[in-house]
């Protein structure tokens, strides 16, 4: 029971199990499931998804970190430029068919096909790759800073309200030094960050106008952290025993029952919702990442820099493709960008839709041969 526990934790099945879940349930049962939506949707979407931000700003500061994937510019550079070209080209492409088609009222949505779940675009890579294959960091790193430029994003085009600097600065200041004064003492339990910098901070955010869900976002930075950096999702680690990584290990399980509960909330649109929207967020998902990632990747190594050993173009090719499962943060940027209507309906469809990136990666994969599949000695 404990393996098939951790099985169903560690790919964020319970996610998937609550987008099911809701689809079925908005179909069948359409008034009590809106009623059901409704009545949870700010718990979840504004006080229970801090957590799921949180974890992924804790991947951010530790790949940034000496050591870390992302430390230098030498490293972060390629799949950091792949990242923005994985955002661009989608946002291009949505808006590009929203003014093409008629369809201006989209327009508020261009950042939705920016998004890339981290977990299932792993989990997809995983399948693809085999172990020690360079596409599956080069993935991680692309997905962390398309997470770090899509939190930037959130709080800079989406905000949940008319915006106050006033309160802003009244709250998250005092939020900032509580933080800082916790680290200053080397408090090692992470409650206080969570409870008291993280409270202020979740009421400058609420108050001041922006997404309280990033609330843990400037806070988690401040929470104590080991030297050494470890690669994401590597099972073999050991745990740290130091605040952030206590944090990230306490709230893993906590985190995957919240995103059942986000797809339950969130995922639940009648079938007959297809329309325009559907079609430009999943679109520009499954067509305009893996264009924008193998074009930047282009430039940049025809500007000097280097593909990690043994990946080629295809490998990179297929990344992109990978990269393009929404799913999570699309759903969450879908509902911060259009207020309750079929207009949303449609987005999340494309969101939901964009699981089709998984299957078409592998397909790729499977007829670009052993050529995706076998790393290969780096380049002289």
């Amino acid at each position: 029971m404990r393996q098939v526990v951790r099985f169903v934790l560690e790919r964020s099945l319970l996610l998937l199990a609550g987008a099911v879940t809701a689809l079925v349930w908005a179909n069948l049962w359409p008034a009590s499931y809106g009623a059901f939506a409704h009545a949870t949707r700010f718990a979840i979407d504004d006080i229970a998804m801090v957590f799921f931000f949180a974890l992924a700003t804790k991947e951010i500061v530790e790949a940034t970190r000496p050591g870390g994937a992302l430390s230098s510019w030498r490293e972060a550079a390629l799949p950091l430029l792949a990242a923005c070209g994985g955002m661009v080209v989608p946002a291009l492409l949505f808006v590009g068919a929203a003014l093409a088609f008629g369809h201006a009222e989209l327009l508020h949505g261009w950042a939705i096909p920016c998004a890339t779940d981290i977990a299932f675009s792993y989990l997809t890579a995983r399948l693809i790759f085999p172990a020690g294959h360079p596409a599956i960091p080069f993935l991680l790193l692309l997905a962390v800073a398309d997470d770090a430029l899509g939190l930037i994003v959130l709080a800079i085009f989406y905000p949940s309200g008319p915006l106050s600097t006033l309160w802003l600065f009244v709250l998250l200041g005092p939020a900032l030094a509580v933080a800082w004064f916790l680290r200053h003492r080397r408090v090692a339990s992470f409650w206080p960050y969570v409870l008291i910098a993280g409270g202020l901070s979740w009421a400058a955010f609420y108050a001041g106008g922006l997404h309280p869900a990033l609330a843990l976002v400037p806070i988690v930075p401040f929470m104590p952290v080991r030297e050494s950096y470890h690669e994401l999702f590597d099972e073999h680690t050991p745990s740290a025993d130091d605040t952030l990584n206590r944090f990230s290990a306490w709230w893993h399980a906590p985190v995957q029952v919240i995103l059942f509960f986000f797809g339950l909330a969130n995922a639940g649109v009648a079938l007959s919702s297809i329309g325009p929207a559907t079609w430009m967020v999943a679109g520009a998902l499954i067509v305009g990442k893996p264009l924008g990632v193998l074009l930047l990747t282009i430039v940049a190594v025809a500007g000097g820099l280097r593909r990690p050993g043994g990946m080629t173009y295809t490998d990179v090719m297929i990344v992109g493709i990978t990269a393009g499962i929404g799913f999570t943060v699309a759903l969450f940027f879908a509902t911060a960008a259009f207020p309750p209507s079929p207009v949303l309906d449609q987005a999340k469809m494309g969101a939901l839709l964009s699981f089709v990136a998984a299957p078409a990666a592998i397909v790729s994969a499977r007829l670009a041969g052993s050529r995706s599949r076998t790393p290969r000695p780096p380049q002289p």
